[in-house]
């Protein structure tokens, strides 16, 4: 897939694609876990047309299927803790602790595969902490109940998020495939199907009630799940680590933008002054994973 030569040009317009996917979520009146199906399910479809396309088989083990299956478990909640984040607190805080998930990834290499910490990340954990406390504000009870909701959902997005980020690394191990188009399209339509029953089960519909919701819907799918998706991973291998670190933060930063602009999110300094110490955190726990920049979306 190159539309555009330019691997860097293919990095930020694919990071911009999905720092636009928790509009899309705000944008919608269908609901939280609804608005995650049709996420999956269209990108998922797309993929698997690409597949097609690419002439792609899908001979994987049979370990591989249940990695990618646990995978789809914690894409599922990965989604739906997100998109409850979003509603309760706006696209850019809910982005920006769903990009914790760099610091969770850190303590499973620590603990589950032990290895060693760096320097690096050492400071970057409590700076992220910092940034986190000067945008909430220090007085956690005086906050009201729904947001203090949406942050804790923003963190379990960040912890399930991390879950989906390993299975998916574990089940690429030994792939002769440069991208991970057969696995993402795989747990894309199992999270669809899981997502589906959550619907059900939460007595939530998953019809689309209205034109803007269907056009919406059809962007966060094909713009930002599979397009900007494909375009990332398409130019990791062939951009620097710095410009993998800067599209990391490109994500979290544009969503901050976007919620400004398309919502009226209001932003004191000390919380601008939080969100961009949580930032260079997020930058600098990222920076030891060579050209493995990942993005919520």
């Amino acid at each position: 897939m190159r539309p555009f030569g330019n691997p860097t040009l293919r990095l930020f317009i694919g990071a911009a694609l999905i720092s636009l996917s928790p509009v899309w979520v705000k944008l919608v009146s269908v609901s939280p876990t609804t608005s995650g199906f049709y996420r999956v399910l269209i990108g998922g479809a797309a993929l698997a047309v690409y597949l097609l396309i690419s002439g792609q088989r899908l001979q994987l083990s049979k370990r591989t299927w249940k990695i990618l299956l646990l995978a789809s478990v914690f894409f599922a909640l990965d989604l739906w803790f997100w998109h409850r984040s979003i509603n309760y607190i706006g696209p850019g805080l809910s982005t920006l602790l769903a990009n914790f998930q760099v610091f969770i990834m850190t303590a499973a290499g620590i603990v589950i595969l032990k290895e060693s910490p760096r320097p690096l990340q050492l400071v970057a954990i409590p700076m992220a902490v910092v940034g986190l406390a000067l945008i909430v504000g220090l007085d956690w009870r005086s906050l009201p109940s729904d947001y203090r909701l949406g942050v804790i959902f923003g963190l379990l997005t960040a912890a399930s998020y991390a879950g989906y980020l390993l299975s998916l690394r574990e089940s690429r191990a030994g792939s002769k495939h440069r991208l991970p188009s057969r696995e993402v399209a795989i747990i894309s339509l199992v999270t669809a199907a899981i997502l589906g029953v959550s619907a059900m089960v939460e007595g939530q519909s998953l019809a689309i009630g209205s034109l803007n919701d269907a056009v919406w819907l059809g962007a966060y799918g094909l713009l930002s799940h599979c397009v900007g998706w494909m375009f990332i991973a398409s130019s990791l291998p062939q951009v620097s680590t710095t410009e993998a670190g800067i599209a990391l933060l490109l994500q979290p930063t544009l969503s901050f933008v976007w919620d400004v602009l398309f919502f009226a999110r209001p932003m004191t300094a000390i919380e601008l002054l939080g969100a961009a110490i949580a930032l260079i955190a997020i930058y600098l726990g990222s920076r030891p994973a060579s050209k493995q920049a990942q993005g919520t979306g």
